[in-house]
């Protein structure tokens, strides 16, 4: 079992910042492939950012590429998803999920998510 624990949502401006976290534990969780979705009022849920289990891989949604950046560290077992640029358009409620193969993440089954954390961009 992997354990999922996001937190770094809130309320900001549009242009603001934050920065999510996802820290995970659990057996093999280090090696795990990461990845952020986010699900607004109304709205099924989106990919938004995944990242391999080394860190060298990467890949985002086009809504968020340029202005999003996830990373990881693999000694705190934490992933990251730095948000710049904040638009309105942003606010949802973003999950952070895992699985051992990013191809998995990616389309949105992983095996594990965690309890999402909300980020709430006003205009």
């Amino acid at each position: 079992q992997v354990q999922l624990v996001e937190s770094g949502g809130g309320l900001v401006q549009a242009g603001d910042s934050l920065r999510l976290s996802c820290a995970a534990s659990g057996r093999s969780s280090s090696y795990y492939a990461m990845g952020w979705f986010r699900q607004a009022p109304e709205k099924e849920r989106e990919f938004v950012a995944a990242i391999g289990g080394s860190g060298y891989s990467t890949y985002y949604a086009d809504s968020v590429k340029g202005r999003f950046t996830i990373s990881r560290d693999n000694a705190k077992n934490t992933v990251y998803l730095q948000m710049n640029s904040l638009k309105p358009e942003d606010t949802a409620d973003y999950y952070c999920a895992a699985g051992p193969l990013i191809w998995q993440v990616r389309s949105g089954s992983p095996d594990y998510w965690g309890q999402g954390t909300q980020v709430n961009v006003s205009s």
